[in-house]
Protein backbone atom coordinates (compact mmCIF):
# COMPACT_ATOMS: atom_id res chain seq x y z
CA UNK A 1 0.00 0.00 0.00
CA UNK A 2 1.11 3.56 -0.73
CA UNK A 3 2.54 5.43 2.41
CA UNK A 4 0.58 9.03 2.30
CA UNK A 5 1.69 12.18 3.98
CA UNK A 6 -0.85 14.00 6.59
CA UNK A 7 -0.78 16.63 3.20
CA UNK A 8 -2.46 13.82 0.99
CA UNK A 9 -5.42 13.68 3.28
CA UNK A 10 -6.41 17.00 4.68
CA UNK A 11 -4.83 19.03 0.95
CA UNK A 12 -5.08 19.22 -3.03
CA UNK A 13 -2.51 17.69 -4.68
CA UNK A 14 -0.82 20.68 -5.51
CA UNK A 15 2.76 22.43 -5.41
CA UNK A 16 4.04 23.23 -2.00
CA UNK A 17 3.75 21.14 1.42
CA UNK A 18 1.71 23.53 3.03
CA UNK A 19 -2.32 23.72 2.79
CA UNK A 20 -2.55 27.31 4.08
CA UNK A 21 0.41 29.00 2.12
CA UNK A 22 -0.60 26.65 -1.21
CA UNK A 23 -3.99 25.57 -1.38
CA UNK A 24 -5.12 28.69 0.74
CA UNK A 25 -3.56 30.74 -1.74
CA UNK A 26 -5.14 29.38 -4.72
CA UNK A 27 -8.48 29.90 -3.38
CA UNK A 28 -7.94 33.29 -2.34
CA UNK A 29 -6.69 33.89 -5.52
CA UNK A 30 -9.95 32.65 -7.36
CA UNK A 31 -12.43 33.94 -4.51
CA UNK A 32 -10.74 37.64 -5.14
CA UNK A 33 -11.25 36.88 -9.07
CA UNK A 34 -14.63 35.96 -8.30
CA UNK A 35 -15.23 39.11 -6.38
CA UNK A 36 -13.64 41.62 -8.99
CA UNK A 37 -15.72 39.45 -11.90
CA UNK A 38 -13.96 42.01 -14.63
CA UNK A 39 -10.90 41.38 -17.25
CA UNK A 40 -7.60 42.75 -15.88
CA UNK A 41 -4.48 43.46 -17.29
CA UNK A 42 -2.90 44.22 -13.79
CA UNK A 43 -2.31 42.45 -10.48
CA UNK A 44 -0.41 43.38 -7.37
CA UNK A 45 -0.34 40.86 -4.31
CA UNK A 46 0.84 42.60 -0.65
CA UNK A 47 1.61 39.25 1.26
CA UNK A 48 1.95 39.27 5.04
CA UNK A 49 3.75 37.92 7.59
CA UNK A 50 4.10 34.11 7.34
CA UNK A 51 2.72 34.82 3.93
CA UNK A 52 5.58 36.94 3.02
CA UNK A 53 9.05 35.50 4.53
CA UNK A 54 8.22 31.58 4.09
CA UNK A 55 5.57 32.04 1.52
CA UNK A 56 8.11 31.48 -1.96
CA UNK A 57 9.36 28.09 -0.20
CA UNK A 58 5.78 27.19 -0.26
CA UNK A 59 4.50 28.27 -3.25
CA UNK A 60 2.19 31.07 -2.11
CA UNK A 61 3.43 33.28 -4.81
CA UNK A 62 2.19 31.06 -7.71
CA UNK A 63 -0.52 29.90 -5.74
CA UNK A 64 -1.82 33.45 -5.55
CA UNK A 65 -1.04 34.23 -9.24
CA UNK A 66 -3.13 31.02 -10.29
CA UNK A 67 -5.90 31.56 -8.02
CA UNK A 68 -6.84 35.11 -10.06
CA UNK A 69 -6.26 33.18 -13.40
CA UNK A 70 -8.75 30.82 -12.76
CA UNK A 71 -6.41 27.86 -11.92
CA UNK A 72 -7.98 24.97 -9.53
CA UNK A 73 -6.37 23.83 -6.58
CA UNK A 74 -5.41 20.32 -8.10
CA UNK A 75 -4.19 21.68 -11.71
CA UNK A 76 -0.45 19.95 -12.14
CA UNK A 77 0.18 23.65 -14.29
CA UNK A 78 0.17 25.61 -10.71
CA UNK A 79 4.52 24.75 -10.54
CA UNK A 80 5.01 26.45 -13.66
CA UNK A 81 2.23 28.80 -13.83
CA UNK A 82 5.31 31.86 -14.43
CA UNK A 83 5.47 30.44 -17.85
CA UNK A 84 1.60 30.14 -18.08
CA UNK A 85 0.77 34.10 -17.97
CA UNK A 86 0.07 35.64 -20.58
CA UNK A 87 -1.11 39.45 -20.92
CA UNK A 88 -1.38 40.05 -17.45
CA UNK A 89 1.36 42.17 -15.53
CA UNK A 90 1.76 40.81 -11.75
CA UNK A 91 4.14 41.78 -8.75
CA UNK A 92 4.56 40.77 -5.14
CA UNK A 93 5.00 43.16 -2.15
CA UNK A 94 6.22 41.60 0.77
CA UNK A 95 5.73 43.27 4.69
CA UNK A 96 5.47 42.82 7.85
CA UNK A 97 2.15 43.75 10.16
CA UNK A 98 1.27 42.50 13.25
CA UNK A 99 -2.24 43.93 12.83
CA UNK A 100 -2.76 41.51 10.18
CA UNK A 101 -3.37 37.57 9.93
CA UNK A 102 0.21 35.62 9.82
CA UNK A 103 -1.37 34.42 6.47
CA UNK A 104 -2.55 37.89 5.00
CA UNK A 105 -3.05 39.30 1.50
CA UNK A 106 -3.66 42.04 -0.46
CA UNK A 107 -4.70 41.50 -3.78
CA UNK A 108 -5.13 44.41 -6.46
CA UNK A 109 -6.96 44.39 -9.66
CA UNK A 110 -5.90 47.32 -12.40
CA UNK A 111 -5.05 49.71 -9.32
CA UNK A 112 -9.32 50.17 -8.97
CA UNK A 113 -10.14 47.32 -6.19
CA UNK A 114 -8.16 45.76 -3.50
CA UNK A 115 -9.47 42.45 -2.00
CA UNK A 116 -7.83 41.29 1.34
CA UNK A 117 -8.33 37.89 2.77
CA UNK A 118 -6.65 35.08 5.16
CA UNK A 119 -5.39 31.71 4.78
CA UNK A 120 -6.90 30.16 7.92
CA UNK A 121 -5.80 26.90 7.51
CA UNK A 122 -6.12 23.49 5.90
CA UNK A 123 -6.76 25.29 2.83
CA UNK A 124 -9.89 27.08 4.41
CA UNK A 125 -10.12 31.34 3.74
CA UNK A 126 -11.57 34.09 4.64
CA UNK A 127 -11.67 37.25 3.04
CA UNK A 128 -12.71 40.27 5.39
CA UNK A 129 -12.30 43.27 2.95
CA UNK A 130 -12.66 44.84 -0.25
CA UNK A 131 -11.69 48.06 -0.89
CA UNK A 132 -11.14 48.88 3.10
CA UNK A 133 -14.79 47.85 4.02
CA UNK A 134 -15.64 45.16 6.49
CA UNK A 135 -16.61 41.72 4.85
CA UNK A 136 -16.97 38.01 6.08
CA UNK A 137 -16.81 35.96 2.71
CA UNK A 138 -15.53 32.38 2.95
CA UNK A 139 -16.28 31.03 -0.24
CA UNK A 140 -18.61 28.15 1.52
CA UNK A 141 -21.98 29.78 0.16
CA UNK A 142 -22.61 31.67 -3.13
CA UNK A 143 -23.23 35.17 -2.12
CA UNK A 144 -24.60 38.15 -3.55
CA UNK A 145 -22.13 41.29 -2.74
CA UNK A 146 -23.56 45.31 -3.34
CA UNK A 147 -22.49 48.45 -3.18
CA UNK A 148 -24.67 51.29 -2.54
CA UNK A 149 -25.79 54.63 -1.05
CA UNK A 150 -26.96 54.05 2.21
CA UNK A 151 -30.29 54.86 3.18
CA UNK A 152 -33.43 53.39 5.07
CA UNK A 153 -34.94 50.16 3.34
CA UNK A 154 -32.16 49.22 1.22
CA UNK A 155 -31.74 45.86 3.32
CA UNK A 156 -35.30 45.12 3.18
CA UNK A 157 -35.38 45.77 -1.13
CA UNK A 158 -33.30 43.35 -1.79
CA UNK A 159 -34.09 40.76 0.62
CA UNK A 160 -37.43 40.99 -0.84
CA UNK A 161 -36.36 40.27 -4.08
CA UNK A 162 -34.07 37.31 -2.71
CA UNK A 163 -37.83 35.81 -1.03
CA UNK A 164 -39.32 35.94 -3.81
CA UNK A 165 -37.33 33.47 -5.45
CA UNK A 166 -37.40 30.89 -2.50
CA UNK A 167 -34.13 31.26 -1.65
CA UNK A 168 -33.01 31.28 2.32
CA UNK A 169 -30.54 33.87 3.06
CA UNK A 170 -28.04 32.07 5.23
CA UNK A 171 -25.99 35.58 6.58
CA UNK A 172 -26.15 38.99 5.72
CA UNK A 173 -23.54 41.66 6.75
CA UNK A 174 -23.29 45.23 6.09
CA UNK A 175 -21.11 48.03 6.40
CA UNK A 176 -20.70 51.48 5.21
CA UNK A 177 -18.56 54.47 5.59
CA UNK A 178 -20.71 57.11 7.19
CA UNK A 179 -24.66 57.65 7.42
CA UNK A 180 -25.52 58.65 3.83
CA UNK A 181 -22.50 57.58 2.36
CA UNK A 182 -20.99 54.41 0.62
CA UNK A 183 -22.12 51.31 2.12
CA UNK A 184 -21.68 47.65 0.95
CA UNK A 185 -23.84 44.30 1.83
CA UNK A 186 -22.92 40.96 1.44
CA UNK A 187 -25.52 38.08 1.73
CA UNK A 188 -24.47 34.46 1.59
CA UNK A 189 -27.41 32.03 0.12
CA UNK A 190 -28.23 28.69 0.82
CA UNK A 191 -29.11 28.01 -2.86
CA UNK A 192 -27.64 29.43 -6.38
CA UNK A 193 -29.96 32.45 -7.59
CA UNK A 194 -30.70 33.13 -11.38
CA UNK A 195 -28.93 35.76 -12.77
CA UNK A 196 -31.85 37.51 -13.51
CA UNK A 197 -32.42 38.47 -9.78
CA UNK A 198 -29.08 39.89 -9.58
CA UNK A 199 -30.35 41.93 -12.54
CA UNK A 200 -33.16 43.14 -10.52
CA UNK A 201 -30.49 44.27 -7.37
CA UNK A 202 -28.37 45.89 -9.99
CA UNK A 203 -31.81 47.83 -11.02
CA UNK A 204 -32.81 48.78 -7.60
CA UNK A 205 -31.84 52.86 -7.13
CA UNK A 206 -28.75 54.03 -5.62
CA UNK A 207 -27.06 50.50 -6.03
CA UNK A 208 -23.93 50.83 -8.38
CA UNK A 209 -21.94 47.80 -8.04
CA UNK A 210 -23.22 44.40 -8.27
CA UNK A 211 -21.02 40.60 -8.33
CA UNK A 212 -22.55 37.20 -7.56
CA UNK A 213 -19.83 35.28 -6.08
CA UNK A 214 -20.23 31.42 -6.49
CA UNK A 215 -19.03 29.19 -3.86
CA UNK A 216 -15.77 27.79 -4.02
CA UNK A 217 -15.40 23.64 -4.96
Amino acid sequence: MEEKSIFSVISPIMAGPSSSHTAGAVRLGLMARNIYNNEFKKVKFVLYNSFATTGFGHGTDKGLLAGVLGYSVDNSSIKNIFKEVNGVEYSYDYVQDISRHPNSVDIIFDNCMTISGDSIGAGEIRINKINGFDSNINGKYDTLMLMYKDKPGMISHVSEIIQIEGVNIASLHCDRASKGGQATMYIALDLPIDIGVVEKVKQIEDVFFVTYIRKLK
